[in-house]
């Protein structure tokens, strides 16, 4: 099973707007409309959520963490914003497996561009607690536990709210336009 057949719930919209929904088959169906071409129910090119990538992650899936970093690559390649790839992935990796590993719920993720070209991520998880870094003396040589100490040195900005069903934990990155 590939990664995109993972998401049957998934929204997600850009340039030219495609949806992916499972066949069954074990490979998603693609339906694309042509750029600049408005459908009923298909945001037009230009509109905000044209750039928006939404996910839902089903709990302890920790291989579904590869195909979100496939398909944020993706959309910010066909947003315009491939330089923003790298760092984007590597800390949606950490929040991504922080939510799936350290709740035992799922997640959903969310990456929009917004108009004046920062990309924001937010990770919400089901569980209240806040994420706290290691204060572990031995933590040097430990394996694990660097996730949030590389989002505060390669974000923007970033941080987590509390809402009533879990938090939201997020960042942000410039373009280097801005």
């Amino acid at each position: 099973m590939d990664g995109q057949s993972r998401f049957p719930r998934q929204r997600t919209s850009s340039g030219g707007a495609f949806r992916i929904t499972g066949t069954g088959q074990g490979a998603p169906a693609v339906t694309a409309s042509a750029a600049g071409v408005a459908r009923p129910g298909v945001p037009a090119p230009g509109c905000a959520l044209n750039r928006r990538l939404h996910l839902a992650l089903e709990a302890a899936d920790l291989v579904a963490v590869g195909a979100v970093r496939h398909r944020l690559r993706a959309a910010l390649g066909h947003w315009g914003v491939p330089e923003l790839a790298d760092t984007a992935e590597l800390l949606t990796s950490e929040l991504v497996t922080n939510a799936l590993q350290h709740t035992g719920r799922g997640a959903v993720f969310d990456a929009v561009l917004t108009g004046d070209q920062r990309l924001r991520i937010e990770v919400q998880d089901g569980e209240a607690g806040l994420p706290g870094r290691r204060r572990d003396p031995d933590a040097e040589y430990a394996t694990s536990g660097r996730g949030l100490m590389l989002v505060e040195a390669l974000a923007d900005s970033w941080g987590v709210q509390l809402c009533g069903d879990g938090k939201v934990t997020w960042f942000e990155l410039a373009t280097a336009e801005l």
